[in-house]
């Protein structure tokens, strides 16, 4: 598995490839909006730009809006609003304040990263080939079965082996779970679901394979949570989603990887103190 600072980026990334079209999916169109033509409306004498209703318009329709006069009248309603709260908050100085200032420098920042994200994106697409061989590599590393699991997470050694004892008396795995440090499964008898070995941190999904149906590990297993009791209850082939169906997650992903390393090259050639 990927360290979870690693997750975090391209979780990161992702987020930027999912505003990126907003800004840069399609210049072409952009373009067609300029503001030379009709002013939407004119506030105390500043004009709102057709560009401006465009741009909040293909936003708008991204997100599943239907194009419509009460859409239009809308979506001009909130251009005006924003610039009369503009207007207001000038009046008070208020982008003269450091941390309005900050806030504004730092949305410059995220829509010049966003766009940047989006050229790059179109500029390096992800090809069939790339991602079909993606999918392979996934559905190979799954390795054709999936696990029912429940586990007890607790934050020393001593504590897991005490609990393996009480198991071996005869006590059940779905109460003890409540001395489980894993808010997400405590309340469920330590109930994991069905998942992949390949799932969960590799000590974890190890010590899994080699369980069979009804029986729980008879030494604590470490990981960087802490100390894990686990028991398996039921296995089953997996049944695995088409390439079609996933293509576009993978291709995501593909592109999420892409930039990361693009990132970390621009990083390198940095001076960064």
């Amino acid at each position: 598995m990927k360290s979870s600072r690693s997750l975090f980026r391209l979780a990161l990334i992702a987020g930027l490839l999912a505003q990126a079209p907003a800004f840069a999916a399609e210049p072409a169109k952009a373009a067609a909006a300029s503001p030379a033509g009709k002013p939407v409306a004119t506030v105390n004498g500043v004009v709102i730009s057709q560009a401006a209703y465009e741009l909040l318009a293909s936003r708008a329709k991204a997100q599943g809006a239907q194009d419509s006069p009460q859409l239009a009248s809308e979506l001009r309603g909130r251009l005006i609003q924003a610039e009369l709260l503009n207007q207001a908050a000038k009046k008070k100085n208020l982008d003269r304040k450091p941390e309005v200032a900050l806030q504004l420098e730092m949305a410059r920042q995220q829509i010049m990263a966003s766009t940047y994200v989006g050229e790059y994106v179109q500029s390096h697409p992800v090809t069939d080939a790339a991602a079909k061989a993606e999918y392979d590599r996934i559905v190979a590393q799954a390795g054709g079965k999936e696990y029912r699991s429940r586990h007890i997470l607790v934050k020393e050694e001593k504590e897991a082996q005490d609990i393996i004892e009480r198991l071996k008396m005869g006590e059940k795995m779905e109460k003890l779970a409540s001395l489980s440090l894993d808010p997400g499964s405590k309340d469920k008898g330590g109930e994991l679901g069905w998942a992949v070995p390949g799932g969960f941190v590799e000590p974890f999904g190890k010590a899994l394979t080699t369980l069979t149906p009804g029986s729980y590990t008879q030494t604590p297993v470490q990981t960087q949570f802490g100390y894990h009791v686990i028991q398996l209850e039921e296995v089953r082939d997996l049944k695995v989603p088409s390439f079609e169906e996933t293509k576009p997650q993978i291709v995501q992903r593909l592109q999420a990887q892409g930039v990361d390393q693009h990132i970390q090259e621009l990083a390198k050639a940095a001076k960064i103190n």
